[in-house]
């Protein structure tokens, strides 16, 4: 009886494992339905999620070159952010008053890894975290680079 409930036990371990596909690590995902034209429910198109503490940075880096080779000005609505592409399209969301901007992902940060997001000082200021210094928000990939790309018609590398 010993023998059978460790082969059904080991059977019942292994089988998700062999069937698992090899997936890349990426962002949680969020899917909702939508509804077409016949009425049938169809899951949208995926999109990035993430929430969590965000900060500003100002003054003190006023020109001083960015991750992405530019220049920061603390009066663009760029973000810094530790693992999305250079260039994605981000909606800040503050969490304490609904408020919310979009961003461009031009440098890598926070410094803190109790944060998720460095603002411009505009960015922070449209949010209303600019006197707070440190606020909860979600963040939702408007778009990628390749994407923004291909919308506009630009041809891409091949």
């Amino acid at each position: 009886m010993r023998r059978f409930i460790t082969i059904t036990l080991a059977t019942a371990f292994a089988i998700p494992s062999l069937t698992a596909q090899n997936c890349q690590a990426d962002p949680p995902t969020r899917n909702s339905p939508k509804k077409n034209a016949i009425g049938i429910k169809e899951k949208s198109k995926k999109f990035w999620e993430q929430i969590g503490k965000a900060s500003w940075y100002g003054p003190h880096f006023q020109g001083k070159e960015t991750a992405s080779g530019e220049a920061f000005d603390m009066y663009d609505l760029t973000a810094a952010h530790r693992n999305l592409p250079m260039g994605s399209l981000v909606r800040v969301t503050n969490l304490a008053n609904g408020s919310y901007v979009t961003v461009r992902i031009n440098d890598r940060g926070p410094v803190y890894r109790s944060r998720i997001i460095d603002l411009s000082y505009k960015a922070a200021k449209v949010l209303g975290l600019s006197s707070a210094g440190v606020q909860s928000v979600r963040l939702e990939v408007l778009a990628k680079p390749v994407e923004m790309a291909v919308q506009s018609g630009v041809p891409s590398l091949p």
